[in-house]
């Protein structure tokens, strides 16, 4: 369930939403690694600044989501996104997936706006792929016949270490995470239970 088998043309066709994602973190990633516009430009505009929010810049709850702080962000990121995000992009279809994943990483920054301090910044697709772990937790508490017992232990596992990770590290969004995880883990109790 979580091995990927498929050839690079066939996970385009099968993963069109991830495929997509994924494509936007390496060329944003590719802007601002390479000399094609002023150093740290991108980044500026785009990068979630509690202090611009307050003042206006709403699009910065979104655009967070999809720019990464170097390439072993970028690269980590995509490659959670490739492991556990074809199952629930096949499972919820294109549509739905699409409302998860965003509205997860943008519950996970705005509750870094209103947690955080104003001068707080942050980027990275962790809030949204916390999503995908709350929805998973969700099928595990209310529709344990959609994954196998050995996916239900897999996804467990990844998910406490992943939990604990977050305040293992330096320089990680905890807030973004946590809610996060607790957003995809509503959307999933919400739409699961009926």
């Amino acid at each position: 369930m979580f091995v990927r088998t498929e050839s690079f043309k066939e996970f385009i066709r099968y993963y069109p939403v991830i495929s997509t994602i994924i494509a936007i973190h390496i060329v944003l990633y590719l802007l601002t690694a390479l000399p094609i516009f002023p150093p740290g430009w991108l980044m500026e505009r785009f990068a979630g600044v509690n202090l611009y929010i307050v003042n206006g810049e709403y699009w910065r709850l979104l655009t967070p989501i999809f720019m990464h702080s170097g390439f072993a962000h970028v690269l980590f990121n995509s490659f959670s996104l490739i492991l556990f995000g074809p199952v629930l992009e096949r499972m919820l279809g294109k549509g739905k997936f699409v409302f998860l994943y965003l509205t997860a990483g943008i519950a996970a920054n705005l509750a870094t706006l209103l947690i955080e301090p104003l001068t707080y910044i942050h980027v990275g697709a962790s809030g949204a792929i916390f999503g995908l772990f709350g929805f998973f937790a969700s099928i595990i508490a209310f529709r344990k016949d959609l994954l196998s017992n050995e996916n239900k232990q897999l996804i467990i596992t990844i998910t406490v270490i992943a939990v604990i990770m977050t305040f293992m590290q330096s320089n990680i969004n905890i807030t973004g995470h946590l809610f996060g995880l607790l957003a995809g883990f509503l959307i999933g109790a919400a739409t699961l239970k009926k």
